[in-house]
């Protein structure tokens, strides 16, 4: 038997565990549920050896039991990877790349932002609708048959969309559904979903008659815009209905909810959504320490907006930071008391964070242009995508060149006070140990920029002492050996 305290570590990592295995779908509806076959299909049609099966939290007690199963039907080697670094719905790359992986499987509910590291499959749940009563109550919400409509739905409603449209199109001729689309050449799955290239994506996105957003893409009747139809959505509350509603925020939304079996107009005011979003966005005017907040390792293109996100806080006289950590919470982010406001790289579906228990705010990248670019203006359209903000995207605006506009200066809507946006780009900075002079113009008054550094001197505990050179140096001695209840050295009581 191997000891799990010996020395031998390799031995310890390689160690199996026989557990029993836990389920909550009856083993009947295990391929069902989990498109077992078709996945063995696609790990042997291109011979991975190793394979990465991410579950959600609450997928995790029939993890194992699928593993089994593919493990026995493919003959790859399976590897859960739970408690993912970030969200559950992004495809963790990472963490795969970890146990060297060739290919990915992700189950449950999916935000379907491109990645582009390893191939991916997508595996939904296959959640039960009643359709007589989803039917119902869409002509319930839309008496007017000659309406226009679009029917959005959660990944895990998929499977019905085709028999739920058969049932209203009779109806409803002006009813479109949208069909999921996953872009590049490595990526799979299971159901109506459709592989693009992103050549094929991009040229779409150029014809205003396709709207093409969020691994969604639908047509609109000619001479009609977005802003003409109103959307049905199929699921449950959460990040998916909050970031199509925010995004398409001047249409009506009604939503039928499977669990329930309820449909309802929503009656969340966007307005006073958009109101709160803009107000942060004054915070991070005012702010003058901005931390970028890593929530994705996963999403193509997330170190690009990084970069793109240092220069434009660098141009509007900010500096900034970047921060890795996971899953944010309270705590984590109150460690860094000198950062005025946080903005989060994410999906879509993450981005949206509710900051109201921070202690400072979290933007979006959207929402940090707004405040620094001063050609981006805060308008009806809201972005959450941050790849819309790249060079090509949909809604890239360069940013303003400061030399040619010089260092205007506005004033706060929050505390009232004059601030200048070209502060770190005015005269060279005099250093002094607690701060930063520096000499705006000839017409303004001094300015005062707090460095982090600065900032940690100030305060009255910095962390660890050091005490360089003044602990003593002694050499390694064996220290004990055993567990903590009863060291080996200690002897056994009498």
């Amino acid at each position: 038997m191997t000891d799990a305290f010996s020395s031998n570590s390799e031995t310890v990592i390689q160690r199996v565990v026989d557990v029993t295995v836990k389920i909550t779908t009856p083993l009947e509806k295990l391929e069902e549920s989990y498109q077992i076959k078709k996945t063995c299909d696609f790990i042997r049609e291109h011979r991975f050896e190793k394979v990465a099966l991410q579950f959600p939290d609450e997928l995790l007690v029939d993890s194992v039991a699928v593993a089994v199963e593919i493990e026995s039907n493919s003959n790859a080697k399976p590897f859960i990877l739970g408690d993912t670094s970030y969200g559950s719905c992004c495809v963790d790359e990472v963490a795969a790349e970890h146990v060297g992986a060739d290919c990915i499987v992700h189950y449950g509910s999916a935000c379907l932002s491109p990645s582009k590291r390893l191939p991916l499959m997508y595996v939904f749940e296959r959640r039960p609708v009643d359709l007589g009563k989803c039917s119902s109550a869409f002509r319930a919400l839309h008496p007017d048959t000659r309406s226009h409509v679009v029917i959005l739905c959660d990944v895990n409603y998929l499977h019905v969309m085709n028999d739920l449209v058969t049932i209203l199109l009779p109806e409803y001729p002006n009813v479109v559904v949208a069909e999921l689309v996953v872009e590049g050449e490595q990526c799979y799955s299971h159901g109506r979903i459709k592989k693009h290239h992103d050549d094929a994506c991009l040229s779409e996105r150029d014809n205003s008659q396709v709207i093409y957003q969020f691994g969604r893409r639908f047509s609109l009747s000619s001479g009609l815009s977005i802003t003409d139809y109103s959307l049905f959505y199929v699921g449950q509350e959460g990040a998916t209905l909050r970031n199509f509603m925010m995004t398409w925020n001047r249409c009506s939304f009604c939503s039928f909810d499977p669990i329930t079996m309820t449909g309802r107009t929503e009656s969340v005011s966007i307005n006073r959504a958009l109101m709160k979003r803009y107000y942060a966005i004054e915070r991070a005017k005012d702010a003058n320490v901005v931390g970028i907040l890593v929530g994705t390792l996963g999403v193509a293109d997330y170190l690009t907006i990084i970069q793109q996100l240092k220069e434009t806080i660098r141009g509007a006289g900010k500096k900034s930071y970047v921060f890795a950590m996971g899953k944010l919470n309270v705590p984590k982010l109150a460690n860094f008391l000198e950062i005025d406001i946080f903005v989060l790289i994410a999906c879509p579906e993450n981005s949206l964070l509710d900051s109201s228990e921070f202690f400072k705010p979290v933007v979006t990248p959207f929402e940090m242009e707004v405040a620094c670019n001063k050609k981006r203006e805060w308008s009806e359209e809201y972005i959450t995508d941050f790849r819309h903000l790249l060079p090509g995207g949909q809604s890239h605006v360069p940013l303003a060149n400061q030399q040619e506009e010089g260092d205007e200066t506005d004033v706060s809507l929050i505390t009232g006070a004059l601030r200048s946006h070209n502060l770190l780009n005015s005269e060279p900075a005099v250093s002094t140990f607690g701060s930063s002079m520096v000499l705006r113009n000839q017409t303004l008054t001094v300015a005062n920029t707090n460095s982090a550094a600065s900032f940690l001197a100030e305060r009255s505990w910095r962390g660890l002492e050091k005490k360089l050179g003044e602990t003593p140096v002694v050499k390694a001695v064996v220290g004990r050996r055993g567990i903590a209840i009863a060291y080996e050295e200690e002897g056994t009581s009498p």
